[in-house]
């Protein structure tokens, strides 16, 4: 064995809900290490659009209405996270508080809106529908073969990599000690609970905390059968584009059928993204930015004189009902904190609260929906 050391509190995983929990844990007084295979903040979390769109993705049924319930809480939490990371490290946070539309290019698409409206309103929730007139009084760019649109006025966003960044300056700034290029092979159980991890290269690192923020790469590490959080990989390419001209294309997030355009207010423009069940593929495919670009130009003809200035490829952490596993987990000591899926860069000041309830002993109650405990439920009753 390579060598054997300590920690009080390991986090494992250094994207936006890793670097959020372990600076909120270290804030606490705890000793934190904060475990990151490649660098901080350069995986799925950098390639995130940062919609904080809780309204606009609300989904029919059980799970939906958890979603929802979780991503109003977390979103009136962003402009005080995003405040406090300013004062700590003196980057500024652009948040942006323009709303969202939702768009259709067809009668189809229209019905479907009008659906989509009345299920929104059912739910007591600020939305508004417009005709395409009104929506492109809002949004001159718009194409005029629009049909139809829905304003949802407190959907925002931020662009999620000078948060990351921020992040990892207030983690640095607070003492949690950094280990990046690191892999965590496995998980080390002893009479039922958390003992420690094993480190690539034969590293052992004793702990009696784990919190496993890991993402798509969570089902890589051994030790944990019986409580396993079946967490999968789901492939997203994206598109940042720039306007040579400056801002003034776009002021509102738009979202379509096939994608969404979100601006960041200086004449640059995030448009994604697809869905894939892929695996660990990380290869961006001309079939793929060209079903986006397309999709856009329908809506908003501009798109077609924007410069493209980068094509990412992100994992989504996916679960199978889509919903977050946040809280303990079956073995004594371990605490979930993925499995986020498309909300991650939204979820993450909500996580970091919940989580950190777990570790200090307040036993605050969880959110419906997002318990880790259902999927090993789930296992054996098939």
């Amino acid at each position: 064995m390579a060598g054997r050391q300590q920690a009080e509190l390991v986090v494992v995983g250094g994207g936006i809900i890793g670097m959020a929990v372990a600076r909120r844990a270290r804030q606490a007084g705890t000793a934190v290490c904060l475990i990151e295979r490649g660098t901080l903040g350069s995986g799925t979390s950098r390639v995130a659009a940062g919609m904080l769109a809780p309204v606009a993705e609300v989904e029919f049924g059980p799970a939906g209405q958890s979603m929802l319930e979780m991503g109003l809480r977390s979103a009136s939490m962003w402009p005080a996270f995003a405040e406090e990371l300013q004062e700590v490290t003196g980057l500024e946070i652009p948040l942006r508080r323009t709303g969202t539309l939702l768009l259709a290019r067809d009668e189809d698409e229209a019905l479907e809106l009008e659906r989509q409206l009345e299920f929104r309103r059912s739910l007591g929730l600020s939305v508004e529908r417009l005709r395409a007139s009104q929506a492109r009084e809002r949004e001159p760019a718009l194409a005029p073969t629009l049909r139809l649109a829905i304003e949802a006025p407190d959907d925002h966003s931020v662009d999620p990599r000078p948060v990351l960044e921020a992040l990892r300056l207030a983690c640095l700034d607070a003492g949690v000690e950094v280990r990046e290029g690191t892999t965590v092979t496995g998980v080390i159980c002893e009479q039922g609970r958390i003992a420690g991890l094993n480190l690539a290269g034969g590293e052992r690192l004793d702990t009696a905390s784990v919190v496993l923020a890991a993402g798509p790469w969570t089902p890589e590490l051994e030790g944990l059968d019986g409580g396993l959080v079946p967490v999968r990989p789901v492939k997203g390419q994206i598109l940042r584009l720039r306007d040579p001209l400056g801002d003034g294309l776009l002021s509102r997030v738009i979202r379509f059928e096939g994608g969404y355009m979100v601006p960041r207010g200086d004449g640059r423009y995030v448009l994604g993204a697809t869905v894939e069940e892929r695996g660990f593929e990380l290869r961006a495919t001309a079939g793929g930015v060209y079903e986006l670009l397309r999709d856009a130009h329908e809506l908003l003809p501009g798109v077609g004189e924007l410069e493209i200035e980068e094509i990412s490829v992100g994992l989504r952490p996916g679960t199978p009902d889509n919903l977050p596993a946040i809280g303990p987990g079956a073995l004594d000591g371990l605490i979930w904190a993925t499995g986020h899926y498309r909300n991650g860069i939204l979820m993450a000041p909500l996580t970091a609260e919940l989580v950190n309830s777990v570790l200090d002993g307040r036993g605050a109650p969880m959110p419906a929906g997002c318990d880790p405990a259902r999927f090993a439920v789930a296992g054996a009753a098939a």
